[in-house]
């Protein structure tokens, strides 16, 4: 999965539980899943349906209005006109700003039941009353992304859950299952504003199609940086790294063998070894659990001395995209830029 630094797990529940979850637990029950193909909204005020990436169908009475997402995720229903109740995952910086991962949410209208690796209010969650729980998946095991391992289980209990793979796939299939997904909560996908992002998306991607072919001598690293190591993307297992190598894009590419340490996402490096490839662009996880490239020469003189550095060829790298058309059109547009621009210095 993508980096990020995993604290020792912690339980988050005193024992006992408090807010009664041990009694809304065994109200809730367990919500059974079947295979019927998902998709059935309420709009009608009939019952709604969505069958997630795992195979699971997500049922309610009616369409989920107290919804509760990770943040990504959140931010992109929100693109879409659906706002969610609660989110977990990155949401505000230390000064209380909205965090990159949450898009363009009012924070201060949700509940933020986490906003670090492991962190999950369960009181408040049960206290929001959830019709709905919606995440990523990083992996093919249907592990939830920000879901934590020690509480899955009572968190799960309490409601529905949608789970949609952003795993070894390309990115085009998660903006397709979050529209899906939206469009089954109530958005009107045939709004000028959706139409227009999705055209916009499709322009940008052949506008990168078209950098990546005219300027194929061009080579692009995507990398991030923490205290110790400098980590190396591979193109595989990542969605959007798979789609720019589908539309053209030189990648790095590190050996599979030195992959194989982080089940195939990137290869750790010292800083004393920074310079290992050779690499005309750069792309910086912009995420805010690693260090930005503003003033890491300072820190790591390794990193100034890289030619791309040098050459101010460094732009971010949006590792958890907001799955909406709106969100990764500027994605696609920006990388296609910095390659039409870039000067060969590897």
């Amino acid at each position: 999965m993508p980096r990020l630094p995993q604290p020792t797990r912690r339980g988050l529940l005193a024992a006992g539980g408090a807010l009664g979850l041990t009694a809304v637990l065994a109200a809730c029950g367990d919500e059974k899943a079947d295979k019927s193909k998902g998709g059935g909204s309420g709009k009608d005020g009939g019952p709604w349906s969505f069958e997630d990436d795992r195979g699971t169908t997500a049922k309610k009475d009616s369409t989920p209005k107290n919804i509760v997402a990770f943040t990504g995720v959140a931010a992109a229903l929100y693109d879409y006109g659906i706002e969610v109740k609660g989110v977990f995952g990155p949401t505000k910086t230390k000064d209380g700003k909205p965090d990159v991962q949450a898009g363009d949410m009012d924070i201060s209208k949700v509940t933020i039941l986490g906003n670090a690796w492991d962190q999950f209010n369960i009181e408040k969650y049960v206290g929001l009353r959830p019709d709905v729980l919606i995440s990523t998946m990083f992996d093919d095991q249907g592990t939830l992304w920000y879901v934590p391992e020690a509480s899955k289980d009572k968190i799960l209990k309490l409601a529905p859950s949608v789970g949609i793979s952003v795993y070894d796939r390309q990115m085009t299939k998660p903006l397709e299952r979050l529209l899906a997904l939206a469009e089954s909560l109530g958005a009107d996908v045939k709004a000028e504003k959706v139409v227009s992002a999705k055209k916009r998306f499709e322009a940008a991607a052949e506008r990168l199609r078209k950098a990546a072919k005219a300027r194929p001598e061009i080579k692009v690293l995507v990398g991030s940086a923490s205290a110790d190591i400098f980590y190396v993307s591979g193109s595989n297992l990542s969605a959007d790294l798979e789609y720019f190598k589908s539309l053209g894009v030189n990648l790095v590419e590190p050996p599979a063998k030195a992959l194989k340490e982080s089940g195939g996402w990137f290869e750790n490096l010292s800083w004393e070894n920074v310079d290992k490839y050779k690499a005309d662009v750069i792309m910086m996880d912009n995420r805010t659990s690693a260090l930005q490239p503003e003033g890491l020469a300072d820190q790591k003189p390794t990193w100034g001395k890289l030619p791309a550095v040098k050459a101010g060829q460094v732009i971010p790298r949006v590792t958890e995209p907001i799955y909406s058309y709106a969100k990764c059109a500027p994605i696609l547009e920006d990388l296609a830029k910095a390659i039409e621009k870039a000067k060969k210095v590897s």
